[in-house]
């Protein structure tokens, strides 16, 4: 991708009626020694300010690469970009140079990573590194950047804020280090927020309020807030709309409500399937057969067919487009009324 010479930050205000966030036919290739891995495949979605995206899938599918393409965190090499466009507020991120994009990552568009313990810094106390994101952006004294780190520990109800400022990671629990990184990332109020399984190995309680904190926050700011996870359970009620991928690609988008109550797509009705429910109390879990596939190796075809309970003949040589069902909805399924009929399968 050729960048500018000059950098250009995307202004705060959207150029017409374009959604805050666009990614466009986006695709990204890793070249290793087994061979070139194509991990992002053609992904397309969007974003309004003060919307949330669910963004589905088992691991491999994509979700996070294509997040980390988003902030401009990429290793390259070995990985490279060779087709599509990042705009935010109607700016291609993929032009920037450099100095424009870090000027983007953090302040404008953040990210919270999901293994909080790893992304934070063993040896400085949870103030200093929340602290330090005033510091380094805003030229805060050290005196105000705590006080500053004690308000955002307040607003992600972590209590006792006053003294804990001076404790170190590992004296929290896993529910409120994952806060501490909240914190961390909605410090520079981001337009933006990713959310990179922000409630892995967290018991189904501390999920529960992660998400109510996570929701509470897009409303107060009116932020665009990216959700990725592997599980259908956890966005329900704070998602507006969903995108599944498998396989680098988009098999899926819908609205929430349209998803949970008729998926289009036999990978999504799995997903949706293997969720627990009350009333199937005894009754053994639904698991997708089969493995993801190998990236260095795809299938023919359909990425899905080889697991799929749909599958015909031409499912294994004709790969389906992102069809149209709908004005908010698409299915990458040749079969996609059967699946919504529950006809087969």
């Amino acid at each position: 991708m050729k960048k500018t010479s000059t950098p250009v930050v995307p202004s705060r205000e959207t150029p017409g009626s374009e959604p805050l966030l666009v990614v466009d036919d986006l695709h990204v290739e890793f070249v290793t020694r087994q061979g070139l891995v194509k991990a992002v495949n053609g992904v397309s979605y969007s974003l309004n300010a003060g919307e949330t995206l669910a963004v589905l899938g088992e691991s491999g599918s994509g979700k996070s690469v294509t997040a980390q393409a988003i902030m401009g965190i990429l290793d390259s090499p070995p990985a490279r970009i060779p087709k599509g466009e990042i705009r935010f507020r109607g700016t291609n991120l993929l032009d920037l140079s450099e100095e424009a994009r870090t000027q983007v990552r953090g302040r404008r568009i953040a990210m919270i990573f999901q293994d909080a313990l790893s992304a934070l810094n063993p040896v400085f106390t949870v103030g200093a590194q929340i602290g330090e994101m005033f510091r380094v952006h805003r030229g805060a004294s050290k005196r105000d950047a705590q006080k500053k780190a004690i308000e955002l520990m307040d607003r992600v109800r972590i209590p006792a804020a006053k003294q804990r400022v001076h404790d170190y990671p590992h004296q929290f629990s896993g529910g409120m280090r994952q806060r501490i990184m909240i914190a961390m990332s909605i410090a520079l109020d981001p337009e933006v927020l990713i959310a990179d399984e922000p409630t892995t190995a967290l018991d189904v309680t501390v999920q529960a309020q992660i998400m109510e904190l996570l929701g509470e926050l897009r409303r107060e700011s009116n932020m665009g807030l990216i959700l990725i996870t592997h599980d259908l359970g956890v966005v329900a009620d704070v998602a507006d709309k969903i995108a599944v991928m498998y396989g680098g690609r988009i098999v899926e988008n819908a609205l929430v409500h349209d998803i949970y109550r008729r998926p289009a797509h036999p990978y999504a009705k799995g997903l949706l399937d293997s969720i627990p429910r009350v009333d199937q109390k005894g009754q053994e879990l639904y698991a997708i057969k089969g493995m993801p596939p190998n990236l260095l190796d795809m299938p023919t075809g359909c990425a899905f067919h080889p697991r799929c309970p749909y599958r015909q003949d031409n499912c294994v040589v004709d790969a389906p487009p992102l069809y149209e069902i709908g004005p908010t909805r698409g299915s990458a399924c040749h079969y996609w009324r059967e699946v919504l009929d529950g006809s087969h399968g």
